[in-house]
């Protein structure tokens, strides 16, 4: 069975991405360290690195956003190759990663390559890229891309990185980016990728949606690497609810966990919870492979399951008994599924949309609904099929 070369690779470890195959034109024997049949690996994987980083077609690239999410990408594009620029909202945070080449508060023991440009200038972040990651909060995409605007370039292409549904409009973030930026080419990049193992180089695999797939491709390019793998799809819209509403599904199996209850019921929420997703989604326009894939139940499953995730964190305290605000401050990072509750009740209503789970959500979260309430009611709900599409 023949093995792709991105598998060898991974397997090959981080050795080769640190390039250790440095052979001399004098010296050109076996390394000792490199004796045997994974060394044998390493050396093919890195010869075949450096082959392909000579005609791979890199970008000048910005990265908007200098949080987590935004630190992992900024240094996985470095790391392929690209000219990168880090933009912070924050000067003293800019000039801390500056110095420090780390994002301490966010990504404890990950270090900023020093070919990483950090800037709080926008104007100067932005001039000139071919491609800009947009990875501020979902609350702050609208503000963020106006002041982007004057600076973006005629058919530059913005990724959209950051999941959620803009409450006043229930515009997705590239909806927003349209309209914000209408010079530019929109796309997004969704999928289960804690930042904390992106910027480690552990093995995560996404999707990338664009209008065409010429812009698809090109983006699937700069972000392929050894132990990023990337698919491309035209469903942008299936990918953006799928990565903005698991995240209230994240809140309430946090709950759930919080208030002691088991693996049985985090199973229920997520595939109940990816019921929700879908039937929703659907009504929208979006596909049901893309829900059934890696932007749906995969990052469902990771967003429910790690203690990576935020949202799960934020709602396992709510289950202790915290409330909403003191939750968000004790995580003391954006918990985006707060921002999307409202508004995929708003689309529920809108498209007449059954969504049990994330009203519940909702309840808990802006009425001080008690928790356990919560799920007595999801328990005792009217009988129901499972699947009313299956006939008996």
């Amino acid at each position: 069975m023949q093995i792709r070369w991105n598998t060898k690779c991974l397997l090959a470890g981080n050795f080769v991405r640190q390039r250790i195959y440095k052979a001399t034109a004098r010296d050109r024997g076996k390394p000792k360290a490199f004796r045997g049949s994974q060394g044998s690996l390493l050396l093919k994987c890195t010869k075949r690195m450096i082959q392909e980083g000579k005609t791979r077609n890199m970008a000048n690239i910005a990265v908007i956003g200098a949080g987590s999410w935004g630190t992992a990408l900024a240094i996985l594009l470095h790391e392929n190759g690209n000219q990168v620029t880090l933009w912070s909202y924050r000067e003293d945070e800019a000039e801390e990663i500056r110095r420090a080449r780390q994002l301490a508060s966010k990504l404890p023991g990950v270090t900023l390559p020093d070919g990483i440009f950090v800037t709080s200038d926008l104007a100067l972040a932005v001039s000139g890229k071919r491609v800009l990651v947009l990875v501020v909060p979902s609350n702050c995409v609208r503000e963020t891309a106006v002041k982007m605007r004057p600076y973006v370039g005629e058919g530059a292409v913005v990724v959209c990185a950051s999941k959620g549904i803009e409450e006043a409009t229930l515009d997705t973030m590239t909806d927003i980016v349209e309209e914000e930026i209408p010079q530019a080419d929109a796309a997004v990049l969704s999928g289960p990728s804690h930042a904390e193992e992106v910027a480690r180089g552990l093995p995560t695999t996404c999707v990338i949606g664009a209008k065409s797939e010429e812009t698809a491709r090109m983006l699937q390019e700069l972000f392929m690497s050894p132990c990023f793998r990337v698919y491309i799809s035209s469903d942008m819209l299936g990918i953006e609810l799928g990565g903005a509403l698991k995240n209230v599904i994240a809140l309430a199996a946090g709950i759930a966990d919080g208030m002691g209850y088991g693996d049985n019921a985090k199973a229920a929420l997520i595939t109940r919870g990816m019921a929700e997703i879908g039937r929703l989604g659907m009504k929208m326009g979006g596909k049901l492979e893309t829900f059934s894939g890696l932007t749906g139940i995969g990052d469902l499953i990771v967003t429910c399951a790690s203690m990576h995730s935020r949202n799960r964190r934020a709602g396992i305290l709510m289950g202790k008994g915290y409330t909403m605000e003191e939750a968000m401050k004790e995580v003391n990072m954006v918990v985006e599924g707060v921002y999307s509750a409202r508004a995929a009740m708003r689309l529920a209503e809108k498209y007449d949309s059954e969504l049990p789970i994330i009203e519940q959500v909702n309840k808990v979260l802006f009425e001080g609904k008690d928790p356990k309430q919560a799920v007595s009611e999801l328990m005792l709900r009217d009988n129901k099929l499972e699947n009313s599409l299956i006939p008996w």
